[in-house]
């Protein structure tokens, strides 16, 4: 039975108005511009080492990976399907999904706000126009990773709970645990603002009233559905994904704890930048002061996530990526209460997005690589792919011990054949190479010492050395040795895995 009368003496104050399309009219085509810009720029910038890893995710489907679910081999494939196994088509997905999620939050906004329709709309606007302004969203369209199908289906939840606080039908529950589910089989961090609607449906007495009815519990088993194959995957490779990921929570340095609290903060300061991370922690505390029940939900899908992440910076360090989560929901916390810091705060964000991705494409500064990420991960790998592919003899395979340089040979330097070897590997569903097969090693120099004993045997000959740089500016340095891959009996070879090239 629909709760939308019972519940309507409840929600009434939520309730936000119905606007028609015209009003979005001159955003949207701010908005399509926007997403043809990135579907350009997405085309120049080189993939990343992690991109390019992604990338043999979507050429060997599969439920589950060790590092994460699969949802980004997804997103690639469906690329791959439509523009071609290119960096334009890698990357397809993320823009097309930031335009969707940018059109969900307005559309949130808009539910949540009483009054006018004008009012309702401006602060949707404000917060597709925050979101997309940070860093996080302007560099995640650009760079594929589990972080970009996570923002758009966290986004997806925010605008269904926005529309079942409005006064909406039960069954915008499933849409909630559809979001969910999805956004786990895209980084499992998405359980996080799951675990804060669950305790805004214990504490709340609107969420306690849901929860006499059907329609949570509904969601919980779409929501099991939507993940049932990574853990199936899980359950069929050990636990492998599960244990690498849940492993950190044992971590416990509390002598550090300073340390890592302040790259956490720094972090978010840098990664949603400056202002715009100021507004949401204002917008964030405001939350509390409003007595609508959907800023209460608001507060606890934020609130639940924050504290797990400062807890766990009591015992180890937080990448600066993993917060992005609760990005959507603090663009639209802090919209109402922007006032005259948008403009600046969106210039911010913007100018420092565009910064960084002219450094990366045109390098106006030259700087060394550990003060420019973008030459440390982007920088000359297609001209390296290709001196590696001239350099190694013909007729022999290219072997590698990084996943990310794996990956990026498996792209840069095709058509030549490329051999991975690491433990992760065994989890693949790729080809096996032959015990005994000779080929040439690409090991950076940064890794102290010659390749390993336990995996390879180096061949006599000499070792060549080999740069990888961006403008004359060297990025690192690599050297190629002649060796032969140990199998021992056979044990060996499962850590091994013949890529797909271009």
């Amino acid at each position: 039975m629909e709760l939308r009368h019972v519940l309507d003496h409840y929600l009434a104050p939520v309730t936000g108005p119905r606007t028609g399309p015209a009003g979005y009219a001159p955003w949207l085509v701010g908005l399509v511009g926007l997403t043809l810009a990135r579907l350009v720029v997405a085309g120049f910038v080189p993939l990343a080492p992690d991109e390019a890893y992604y990338r043999l995710w979507a050429l060997a489907p599969a439920a589950g990976y060790l590092d994460h679910p699969p949802m980004v081999a997804l997103w690639m494939r469906l690329g791959l399907w439509l523009g071609g196994d290119t960096a334009f088509g890698l990357r397809l997905m993320g823009p097309i999904s930031a335009f969707a999620g940018s059109c969900l939050l307005v559309q949130a906004g808009a539910c949540w706000q009483p009054g006018s329709a004008r009012a309702g709309r401006g602060v949707g606007l404000r917060a597709a126009i925050m979101l997309n302004s940070t860093l996080a969203l302007g560099l995640g369209t650009l760079i594929m990773t589990p972080d970009t199908p996570l923002v758009f289906f966290m986004t997806v939840l925010v605008w269904s709970l926005s529309r079942l606080c409005a006064g909406g039908a039960g069954w915008w529950w499933l849409v909630a645990g559809a979001a969910v589910g999805l956004g786990f089989d895209s980084k499992y961090t998405a359980l996080l603002p799951a675990l804060g609607v669950g305790v805004w449906a214990c504490v709340n007495s609107h969420g306690r009233h849901w929860l006499r009815t059907p329609w949570p519990w509904c969601a919980a088993v779409v929501g099991m559905l939507c993940i049932s194959p990574v853990i199936w995957w899980n359950a069929t490779h050990h636990w492998a994904s599960f244990l690498k990921q849940g492993g950190r929570t044992a971590d416990w340095q509390p002598a550090r704890m300073l340390t890592f609290l302040g790259e956490l903060l720094g972090g978010q300061v840098g990664l949603a930048s400056p202002l715009l991370f100021g507004l949401f922690a204002v917008g964030f505390v405001t939350l509390w002061r409003r007595r609508d029940v959907f800023s209460a939900l608001l507060s606890w899908v934020i609130l639940c996530p924050a504290l797990v992440f400062v807890q766990h910076a009591f015992g180890a360090r937080v990448q600066a990526n993993w917060p992005v989560v609760v990005y959507p929901a603090l663009a639209l916390a802090a919209a109402p209460i922007v006032s005259g810091w948008l403009k600046p705060a969106v210039a911010c964000g913007v100018g420092l997005t565009v910064a960084i991705l002219i450094q990366a494409v045109a390098t106006p500064l030259r700087l060394a690589p550990h003060w420019d990420v973008t030459l440390r991960q982007l920088g000359g790998w297609s001209a390296f792919g290709q001196a590696v592919a001239s350099a190694a003899p013909e007729g022999l395979q290219l072997m590698a011990d990084e996943y990310g340089l794996a990956g990026e040979l498996a792209f840069y330097a095709a058509p030549r054949s490329v051999v991975a070897v690491e433990p992760r590997w065994s989890l693949f569903a790729l080809p096996r190479p032959a015990c005994g097969q000779e080929g040439y090693l690409i090991r950076s120099h940064k890794r102290q010492g010659g390749p390993d004993s336990t995996m390879f045997d180096v061949m006599p000959g000499p070792v060549v050395s080999l740069s990888r740089m961006r403008d004359g500016m060297v990025a690192e340095t690599y050297g190629m040795f002649h060796v032969r891959l140990r199998c021992d009996g056979g044990t060996r070879v499962g850590n091994a895995a013949q890529l797909p090239v271009k």
